[in-house]
């Protein structure tokens, strides 16, 4: 099936529709669908609008709260604790790093721990907003047990990403990685388009290697960098609880299912920059990196972030692609009528 092409203002309305219709405020359907949007956006589909469906089964059943910014309670000057109530990851996280961001202004750094939220999706959306008003962020999450400890054969660990913005011109510093090879929603978005994996991304359920995505659904990814990737896959873990008091490994659910109470943890630690700033160094320190001479002449040196924003600017331009059935269940729960579905290019 072709892919649809749509625009972002077009994706945009319907999926704050869908929401809308099942509870959610306008004010926080406009926040979660920003960031499957710019998931989109930036070709990061396995963060974008293939989720939407799934938050509104949890919204029905009552696992994701349509309305809940989540209570806030400070622990000491710097250290903001944060019972997400079950509300949407995006309007959670939001909530937590305007009033972080205030006091890291106060006293040049704080933190939020959150726990009993939903998925956060694409962690860079984060560090990008809080660099661009100059200030620097880590943000740590973990997830179910997806991952495979190095040299096992079965799902131990989350994939555990990590993000750091840090404020540059014209756009800020953005990393964002998982410590997985890949995230499960990109093994998801291969699944729903028939497209075999990379070797050595993932196990079937029984430990064996496999490129088929609809079997690594239900078996294991690996690390990133194997040992490396698994010891800063399980370091995350272990940091993570000890600070939200979230779930651990096997004992994690509800970020990719729509039966269990999502019970993963989110760290965000904002930090002032330098006295003066250092924008303008780093932007010169960035630049002299891409100007390295490349070994490839077709493949120029890039920065992380850069390829994202290159796609985002495309996809603005020309629309970005989606699956015809998911953008058909979205519209579907959106309560618009399929006779009024534009004819898919």
């Amino acid at each position: 099936m072709t892919a649809n092409l749509l625009s972002c203002q077009e994706a945009t309305e319907v999926s704050v529709q869908a929401l809308t219709r099942h509870g959610v405020s306008q004010e926080n359907a406009r926040i979660q669908t920003e960031q499957w949007v710019e998931a989109e956006l930036r070709g990061r589909a396995s963060h974008g609008l293939l989720r939407l469906p799934r938050i509104v089964e949890r919204l029905r059943k009552g696992l994701a709260h349509p309305l809940s910014h989540g209570v806030h309670q400070w622990r000491g000057s710097s250290l903001l604790d944060v019972d997400g109530e079950r509300g949407l990851g995006p309007v959670v996280a939001f909530a937590a790093l305007e009033k972080i961001s205030a006091r890291a202004k106060e006293t040049g750094l704080a933190a939020a721990m959150v726990r009993n939220s939903n998925h956060l999706g694409m962690l860079a959306l984060y560090a990008e907003r809080i660099a661009a008003q100059g200030q620097v962020l880590i943000a740590l999450s973990t997830s179910e047990a997806l991952v495979h400890p190095w040299g096992g054969k079965h799902a131990m660990l989350g994939t555990n990403p990590v993000a750091i913005g840090v404020p540059a011109l014209p756009h800020p510093f953005v990393f964002d990685m998982a410590t997985s090879a890949v995230s499960m929603g990109q093994i998801h978005d291969y699944a729903n388009q028939n497209r075999p994996l990379k070797p050595g991304w993932a196990l079937d359920a029984e430990g064996n290697p496999t490129t088929d995505a609809h079997a690594a659904k239900a078996g294991a990814i690996a690390p990133f960098g194997d040992a490396k990737g698994y010891a800063l896959g399980i370091a995350f873990e272990v940091l993570v609880s000890s600070l939200t008091a979230a779930a651990l490994g096997t004992d994690v659910r509800g970020t990719l299912d729509a039966e269990h109470v999502c019970n993963k943890g989110d760290v965000f630690i904002v930090l002032e920059s330098a006295p003066g700033g250092m924008a303008g160094q780093i932007s010169a320190y960035l630049d002299a990196v891409r100007a390295c001479e490349p070994a490839d002449p077709d493949r120029p040196v890039v920065v992380p972030g850069d390829r994202a924003q290159t796609q985002r600017e495309r996809s603005l331009r020309d629309g970005f692609a989606l699956a015809p059935d998911v953008w058909a269940r979205i519209r579907e729960l959106a309560g618009i009528s399929s006779d009024s579905v534009q004819d898919q290019k």
